[in-house]
């Protein structure tokens, strides 16, 4: 292990996050550490933690983050997030032209898209595209990756994985930006995210 991680493995292995589903893509092989006898993937914890590292260092750099997802389980998580890092959110339904149509009210010019699940929420990850704006999204086993900028390899399946994932990536930003100094700065629980 060339680094340390962020948190301890067993917390990564008490979130479940390292849960791929039976179904794999290509694109998300290079994230698998092994095939379980019952065809669950499970995903390489140091991977995991590396996109975490990456993805923490890219969204600090953003003035303006737009975390969307559909997925009932990422509800309370993204929108802890939203407010903790100052991301706007769209936790329902992703509004057709939020990112393509100026005449819109709703239009968002954001300077990233970052995305739970790369099937769910087609409609935002196609805007993202097509107005040339880097997406990051959490990819579980069996999803493509076409368009992706930045993958984190996760567990999209579980409100405790995801809710774990954007706990310690708002810790992870707020280190980055400078607004923390230590991991005891950091008030905010898992439960918050849930």
């Amino acid at each position: 292990m060339a680094n340390k991680l962020l948190v301890p493995k067993k917390s990564y292995l008490a979130s479940g996050i390292h849960f791929g589903s039976k179904r794999k893509s290509e694109d998300m092989k290079k994230f698998i550490y092994r095939i379980r006898p019952d065809g669950v993937a499970i995903f390489d914890l140091e991977k995991i933690d590396e996109r975490i590292r990456v993805a923490a260092k890219f969204l600090a750099r953003a003035k303006k983050i737009l975390v969307a997802s559909r997925k009932p389980i990422a509800k309370n998580a993204i929108k802890k997030f939203g407010e903790i890092v100052g991301a706007k959110v769209v936790a329902e339904r992703f509004p057709p032209g939020m990112l393509t149509n100026p005449k819109l009210d709703i239009f968002y010019e954001p300077d990233v898209v970052f995305i739970v699940d790369p099937i769910i929420d087609e409609q935002a990850l196609n805007e993202a595209i097509k107005a040339n704006i880097p997406i990051v999204s959490i990819c579980d086993s069996m999803h493509e990756t076409r368009g992706i900028d930045l993958i984190i390899p996760a567990n999209t399946r579980s409100r405790k994985s995801l809710a774990f994932l954007f706990w310690l990536l708002a810790r992870e930003i707020l280190k980055e930006r400078g607004e923390i100094k230590s991991d005891k700065e950091y008030k905010f629980s898992i439960k918050d995210f849930m």
